[in-house]
């Protein structure tokens, strides 16, 4: 079965290439996508796909209901670009200033949409349903995860499974992880107010940006000293602001940055730490301040069942010593929302090849993946689902013998 429906996505190769150019020459914004969900419904309409859109805002679910009963497996899409200026010299590169796929949500998209109609065509013989969910606005918090589900996009659902083609890693391999894989991504500010004045006359003011530099010090502190050295965590100041004049004392500081957890201790932990440590650097230098601590994505935590059936249905894909098992990632990914509702996992499908230009990292004005990565990741993704319903029904065709 695997065999003919392998040998119909590489015949579906250069459609799917097309889609994924299509794709990435009319990027959309996350939470602004309108063309983009509108050609997944038709395109997955045209299939014969159950379609619902809208869901969540934006997205698109289509459902393909099988010939046989069994259990119900999804695959998940995301489809929103970022605000960065395409510099590829590519034919399709982004046809919008300042914005493009640099993350390779359009091949996800191609991926799931030539999965779609390989898995249609052989809906007689799935044991089972799939359902495919196509997802907006997965780059900014708070996401299109979570008011998907809450549209009911999970209900039935019995599992999940998704991947990110990955630019770091060599086209042909394929990355998991059993537990946690990707880390909760947090943003937090920090407005310190002082008291500004003239650069001549120190001693009259209360300095902001002296109050900033000394907090920024001391908060690389807490992963370093305060936080168990054996659970990994991150404390980013990404951004300083505070005056515009160099003979003016500024009045006001503000610090920007990002958290990463896996652990929701240590999270909580880290959180206390920093005001603590922003109160006290402020009270002894007569500063006042505000703290803010906004928790987007928590940690993308993979199910052990799932995870060790993916890994083996990829071993049918490609060879088994390209199927590795990887290191936790500290970027974040609204995924995790899906996996606190049902048992799943998310792995990584190598899409780095310097020969083709796939040689810059995410969110690069470069970025481009070699495209061959989108097939291995389309016979990884379909291999688990139907595996997923086969076995499903197995163990059920079991129990019933019983």
């Amino acid at each position: 079965m695997f065999e003919s429906m392998y040998n119909r996505l590489s015949e579906l190769f250069p459609e799917m290439v097309k889609l994924r150019r299509h794709f990435h020459m009319n990027p959309e914004l996350s939470f602004m996508e309108v063309k983009t969900p509108a050609t997944i419904a038709d395109y997955l309409t045209e299939l014969g796909v159950e379609v619902r859109t809208g869901v969540g805002g934006r997205g698109v679910v289509g459902l393909i209901r099988g010939g046989k009963p069994g259990k119900t497996v999804a695959i998940r899409a995301d489809f929103d670009a970022l605000a960065i200026q395409d510099q590829k010299d590519v034919e399709y590169k982004s046809q919008i200033p300042g914005v493009m796929h640099a993350c390779g949500h359009d091949a996800h998209t191609a991926t799931l949409l030539t999965v779609a109609k390989v898995l249609v065509e052989n809906k007689d013989e799935l044991e089972g349903n799939v359902v495919l969910i196509h997802q907006f606005a997965e780059e900014i918090a708070p996401g299109g995860a979570l008011p998907m589900i809450e549209d009911g996009c999970l209900d039935g659902v019995d599992a999940i499974f998704g991947t990110h083609l990955w630019s770091t890693m060599p086209v042909g391999e394929i990355g998991y992880r059993s537990g946690p894989v990707m880390a909760a991504a947090d943003k937090f500010t920090i407005e310190i107010k002082g008291r500004g004045g003239h650069g001549a006359a120190p001693h009259e003011t209360v300095d902001s940006i002296m109050v900033g530099t000394s907090l920024v010090q001391s908060l690389q502190q807490i992963v370093s000293r305060r936080v168990n050295p054996l659970k990994p965590a991150v404390v980013t100041v990404a951004a300083f602001h505070a005056g515009d004049a160099f003979n003016v004392i500024a009045d006001s500081a503000t610090i920007i940055g990002t958290v990463r957890t896996f652990d929701p201790e240590v999270q909580d932990q880290i959180i206390a730490e920093m005001e603590r440590l922003t109160k006290s650097t402020c009270d002894g230098a007569g500063a006042s301040y505000t703290f803010t601590f906004d928790k987007g994505y928590p940690a993308v935590v993979n199910h052990p069942a799932e995870t060790n059936l993916l890994t083996q249905c990829a071993k049918l894909v490609v060879p088994a010593e390209q199927v590795k098992e990887m290191a936790p990632i500290m970027g974040g990914e609204d995924f995790s929302y899906y996996l606190q509702k049902v048992p799943g996992t998310f792995f990584f499908t190598g899409a780095g090849n310097p020969e083709t230009g796939a040689e810059y990292p995410h969110h690069h004005p470069k970025f481009d993946i070699d495209e061959q990565s989108m097939l291995t990741a389309a016979k990884v993704l379909l291999t688990a689902a139907v595996t997923y319903l086969q076995e499903e029904a197995a163990k059920q065709a079991v129990a019933t013998s019983k």
